[in-house]
């Protein structure tokens, strides 16, 4: 292959590596505030989008994953005086883009690996409450048992194939054989893993719960994006075998059920979007089922819509005397008498996570959910359609808390300001932009 392609098509890498050694260099020699790591955070991050200007799938979900990242970085100002956030969420990213960019499980294996090793940190890194330490055990241990699990899949692949290219895991979706069948199910069950679809989501709620809100907010959006965008492009044009389409079905749907089910008894805010994470998660996999045609684009969109959701009701979220406190229930009762444009955010974020019309999120779950009716399984799309209405119950009561709650003493915070102000805008357009052009935004995915 051309030298001068390569590198072009890993520009986004490269900015984002030279950034990495920028901002080690500025704190070894001590020239670095948080306002000048932040600023330069941002302009790294916007510039490797800049250089995602190909018009491909693998430059688009690039975009996608970077530009999710600056609201991120944005909310993180007042959470983490430490250089070393900022250091670790640029290798994160870079492992994100190199996942989704992969041609080869070699390749593919490397991106996982180095984006979810910092991650493993970043759980960590706040240590707000002693959950903390436990979460991100939790995470790490399961997090390696999907990387050995995604090893054995893709050996059983090659020896099946006698390739290493993912074009062997696409070929492999509808073959005879078993062992190539038992391949592919077990690299599954490792980005099943991955983006905590139901049974192996146990890591999700207490790693969200114990991290701090960026960090919360990182995983929901652009970690579970670049695991789908992976899964996507593993799928490629091919239409699924019988045994892998049970899977499909099977799992995403007791995801959605028992993530929608399971978030209603949360009183941690964090631990509800962790358990409406993992509902999405199975309405993500869903789009394995639809038309191979339109599979990036609804996954594209979705995570669009449901990245900038997550992000707002973060960004939006008051802040409080300590973390705990702020991450309670209680703590957005009678909100709306305390800061409306806040409450006003949230419940624009919970409506559109429920898929609520015209929201963004309600476009998202229709494309899903079409383009699995198209594909001739409607009657999976009906139960998933079932499924998801459980789910806005846990989002109403959240806006009930806001609007139609005493207001509660103990509830006061400091509503959000300056660059988390930001971030709120920033998901605003996208949410307008969305909800109000998703055709155009369709054509341009």
């Amino acid at each position: 292959m051309n030298f001068d392609v390569v590198l072009v098509a890993m520009l986004p890498e490269h900015i984002l590596l030279a950034g990495i050694v920028l901002l080690v260099a500025l704190d070894i020699a001590g020239a670095s505030t948080r306002e000048t790591v932040t600023v330069t955070t941002l302009i790294l991050i916007a510039a490797a989008a800049a250089a995602t200007c190909l018009a491909t799938v693998a430059y688009t979900a690039k975009a996608i994953l970077l530009a999710l990242t600056v609201p991120v970085v944005l909310i993180s100002r007042d959470d983490f005086a430490e250089r070393t956030f900022h250091i670790l969420l640029l290798s994160s990213l870079y492992g994100a883009c190199l996942l989704v960019a992969s041609d080869s499980f070699l390749m593919l294996f490397l991106g996982l690996e180095i984006m979810s090793l910092p991650v493993y940190v970043l759980v960590l890194l706040a240590f707000q409450r002693t959950a903390s330490a436990e979460a991100a055990l939790k995470y790490l241990v399961l997090g390696g048992t999907a990387t050995a699990t995604l090893l054995m899949g893709a050996s059983l692949l090659y020896g099946a194939t006698g390739s290493l290219a993912l074009s062997a895991f696409t070929s492999s979706l509808a073959s005879p054989s078993a062992m190539e069948t038992i391949g592919v199910v077990l690299v599954l069950l490792a980005f099943f893993l991955k983006a905590a679809v139901v049974p192996f989501h146990a890591w999700a709620p207490d790693a969200y719960e114990g991290a701090a809100m960026p960090v919360t907010a990182y995983m929901a959006a652009v970690i579970k994006g670049a695991v789908l965008f992976v899964v996507v492009r593993l799928a490629g044009n091919a239409m699924l075998g019988p045994p892998v389409v049970g899977l499909v079905v099977a799992m995403p749907l007791l995801s959605i059920v028992w993530g929608n089910l399971t978030a209603m008894r949360q009183q941690s805010f964090r631990r509800m979007i962790a358990y409406s994470s993992i509902a999405h998660a199975g309405y993500l996999f869903y789009a394995l089922l639809g038309e191979p045609a339109s599979r990036f684009q609804a996954v594209a969109f979705y995570v669009l819509a449901y990245g900038a959701m997550n992000i707002l009701a973060f960004a939006a979220l008051p802040r409080a005397a300590d973390d705990a406190t702020r991450d309670r229930l209680v703590h957005l009762k009678g909100l709306f008498g305390r800061d409306p444009a806040a409450a006003i955010l949230i419940a624009l974020a919970m409506l559109s996570l429920a898929g609520i019309p015209p929201l963004p999120g309600f476009v998202a779950k229709f494309m899903i959910f079409k383009n699995v009716i198209a594909a001739g399984y409607t009657a999976y799309a009906v139960a998933g359609l079932i499924g998801s209405y459980i789910g806005i119950y846990f989002y109403l009561r959240v806006v009930q808390y806001m609007f139609m709650s005493a207001d509660e003493s103990f509830a006061r915070g400091t509503p959000s300001k300056g660059l988390a102000l930001g971030a709120s805008v920033l998901c605003l357009i996208a949410a307008f932009v969305l909800g109000v052009f998703p055709g155009w935004v369709i054509d341009v995915l």
